[in-house]
């Protein structure tokens, strides 16, 4: 045995320092992006039946969430709206008052140094669900660009830091950009939901965002599951228009396109870990089936390792906690 010549990579996996002293890829509290799902009304904080630990919050009580978020260490957030009223064009996602708006405003007033993202759609405020406008059963693209616009300035204007549009719209970077811009916003960046699959993994999120369509799909504008190239070109069309970051969405079934994405654009690269991918784990960790700290960890790494720069997870406070503990 003594003349075997063979590479002895188990030299530096040894113990733990070790391992860590030679760990390529690292999963920091920087890298999180907190979702947040806000109400109208008082004294409400309701859980998402399919996503323990997710709340509905209503203001009053949205500045007692972000202290506890501040605390962590997370840098973040990206605010959803949940409004009492819809109708047919998602008046409430581009009104001054409205609760996206507010939410805004009440969080940068308090917590100033917090990274705030809107989520810039219309289907948490359309009454058919859809996120653009519709006639006769079709969703309108270019009519839909406007509102967008308008919902994109109107958060900058609350004092967002980022927006974030996620309607699949084509040119829907171009109209905000222009929207943006017109105002006074050129200081504003767009982190666009570039690459955006039309996926069964969003389930459990149309019972936080109340957004379910109310007939069809969104096949028509989130991409097939089964394009990887359509992917690129979905990214190249938002960097020319305009686009700061590129999300891609969902996460744990798409890494190959996350790195095609990292490979091919030089922005910042965001991930999606979706409602569907965290409703899974926290039901299999309540049955007892899997230790979930170990296996969040192991996806979120292995969502960096893919290319990404940001997260945006629902599990950025247990992530937070546990980076801490360490």
């Amino acid at each position: 045995m003594k003349d075997l010549q063979f590479a002895r990579h188990r030299r530096l996996r040894s113990s733990d320092n070790m391992r860590a002293l030679v760990r390529e890829t690292h999963l920091n509290k920087e890298d999180l992006i907190y979702p947040i799902f806000i109400v109208e009304g008082e004294n409400i904080k309701k859980e998402v039946p399919s996503m323990p630990g997710v709340y509905h919050l209503s203001l009053d009580l949205l500045n007692a969430e972000m202290a506890e978020v501040t605390d962590l260490g997370i840098k973040s957030v990206i605010v959803f709206g949940v409004p009492n009223e819809k109708d047919e064009v998602g008046t409430q996602a581009y009104h001054d008052h409205g609760i996206v708006q507010k939410a805004i405003a009440q969080i940068k007033e308090s917590f100033s140094e917090l990274v705030v993202i809107a989520d810039t759609c219309l289907c948490q405020f359309t009454s058919h669900g859809h996120c653009g406008i519709v006639e006769e059963g079709q969703v309108l693209n270019d009519p839909t660009l406007d509102l967008l616009a308008r919902t994109a300035v109107s958060q900058a204007r609350a004092g967002a830091d980022i927006i974030a549009p996620s309607n699949m719209m084509d040119g829907f970077v171009a109209a905000i950009r222009h929207g943006l811009d017109e105002n006074g916003f050129e200081h504003i960046p767009v982190m666009s939901y570039a690459v955006k699959f039309s996926s069964a993994f969003y389930g459990p999120f149309r019972d936080a965002a109340h957004s379910s369509p109310q007939f069809g799909d969104r096949k028509t504008y989130q991409m097939d599951p089964a394009n990887r190239q359509e992917a690129l070109r979905e990214a190249e069309s938002d960097i020319m228009e305009g686009a700061d970051f590129l999300i891609v969405k969902p996460a744990l079934s798409y890494l190959d396109i996350i790195r095609d994405v990292k490979n091919n654009f030089n922005v910042p690269v965001v991930a999606y870990n979706v409602s569907g991918e965290y409703s899974m784990i926290k039901a299999a960790a309540q049955n007892g089936w899997i230790n979930e700290k170990e296996i969040v960890m192991e996806m979120l790494v292995s969502m960096k390792r893919a290319g990404v720069d940001l997260i945006i997870t629902y599990f950025s406070k247990d992530v937070a906690r546990w980076l801490n503990e360490n």
